[in-house]
């Protein structure tokens, strides 16, 4: 039975919304106004784009429902419900029931209803790209075709999670030194726009001669108070001509080959996108996806576009018939650590085990990484903030002292 949104007047005046399902829009209204509401506005969820909408649905599409970490929550939600046995259409309901926001809520209610109407759930999430990837409907649509989405969606929560926490840990690894690095730039400023300017004051009048360090200090605040804005102006400039040379491909994919070729943070980026890589082509190959489309939707997840121009090419080798291991193991920007689980899994027909456990140590080693640097520059930072602080005093200090000596 199809599920229908609506606004309408309760008898005291008051604005009522809700989901409401009904034979017909008329059939809704009718019902609505046997509530002795007055009906205002009756549109079926998951209508058609051309067909108009009400604010309450145009306001719902504008936002996505879901967080990331409230996605996998929700997954992880229905997985249970439909692993214990539980038709689709009575999970899709508690969930509905159980929905943390009107928005959610309708959205649910327009996946039950479009199930209720024949689709299946991979085809009803796929006509809510904003809130589904094409990856999250692929995953789940295997798991309709193989009679195990329960599993699926139970492996496709465990992806989601490992995700979300991944990215969590190495948010709170840069975290400080951003945070450390954002006050000392305010501390330089301030002293720069306030306290040098007040010693240039003081001995504005003296004739004798400066001390280099102050020279300098005081050339730095004059540019930093009469000037600054021009230096803020160019380095917005240069960011915007940097996001839109990013935006031509041949550019982008040159300057990801090169940020993978820095020292630290490019073996940081090699890891993090291999990890990404391993787990999802795990994931979809486990729910039964074929390998060349499971290689695709895996390479939409690289944010890396070199990366995934190699993972394409690695894709081309494979529907020639090359073995994915052979095939990984031609792409130097892969860690050889995945060609080599790959290859065991192929031997031991274990292909989404193998290739799980090549995430999880990947994953496990960019955590390590990220929190051994994080661990070498708190100290760093808090070293050059001292003494960038010590260099300003010296030279507040050193034409003070000068001329201390000067009067004695």
């Amino acid at each position: 039975m199809p599920a229908y949104s609506f606004e309408a007047l309760q008898n005291d005046g008051a604005l009522r919304k809700g989901v409401m399902e009904a034979d017909s829009a008329k059939a809704a209204r009718n019902q609505l106004r046997a509530q002795s509401l007055v009906p205002l506005t009756v549109q079926a969820l998951g209508a058609d784009k051309s067909t108009p909408k009400s604010i309450w649905q145009l306001e719902i599409g504008s936002r996505k429902c879901f967080s990331a970490q409230e996605l996998a929550v929700w997954t992880r939600q229905l997985a249970s419900l439909v692993g214990s046995g539980l038709p689709l259409e009575r999970a899709l309901t508690a969930l509905s029931d159980e929905a943390e926001s009107e928005k959610q809520a309708h959205l649910i209610a327009s996946l039950r209803a479009e199930v209720n109407a024949g689709l299946g759930l991979a085809k009803a999430m796929g006509q809510h790209p904003a809130e589904f990837s094409s990856l999250y409907t692929a995953v789940i649509s295997a798991g309709e075709q193989g009679g195990n989405l329960g599993q699926v969606l139970t492996q496709l929560a465990d992806d989601l999670q490992d995700q979300q926490t991944l990215k969590a840990k190495l948010l709170s690894a840069s975290l400080y030194p951003a945070i450390v690095s954002l006050i000392a730039l305010v501390i330089v400023i301030f002293l720069l726009s306030t306290v040098v300017p007040q010693v240039a004051q003081v001995f504005s009048g003296s004739q004798r001669k400066l001390p280099g360090l102050t020279v300098a200090m005081l050339s730095l605040s004059d540019f930093v108070r009469n000037q600054g804005w021009l230096l803020v102006l160019l380095l917005a400039l240069a960011w915007a001509a940097f996001h839109q040379a990013m935006k031509q491909m041949a550019l982008r994919i040159q300057f990801d080959a090169a940020f993978l070729r820095l020292p630290i943070v490019g073996r940081l980026a090699t890891g993090y996108n291999t990890a990404r890589f391993a787990s999802t082509l795990a994931m979809l190959t486990g729910a039964g996806v074929p390998i060349l489309k499971a290689m695709q939707s895996a390479a939409d997840t690289l944010s890396n576009q070199a990366m995934r121009n190699d993972v394409m090419d690695a894709l081309v080798l494979v529907r020639e018939g090359a073995p994915l291991a052979m095939a990984l193991g031609q792409k130097k920007r892969f860690p050889s650590l995945l060609a080599m689980f790959a290859r065991l899994g192929e031997q031991t027909g274990q292909l989404p085990v193998m290739l799980q456990r090549a995430a999880q140590q990947l994953s496990a080693d960019v955590q390590r990484r990220a929190m051994a640097l994080a661990t070498i520059l708190e100290p760093l930072l808090i070293v050059l903030m001292g003494g960038v602080v010590m260099l300003i005093v010296l030279a507040v200090l050193m034409p003070i002292m000068e001329l201390n000596q000067w009067v004695k």
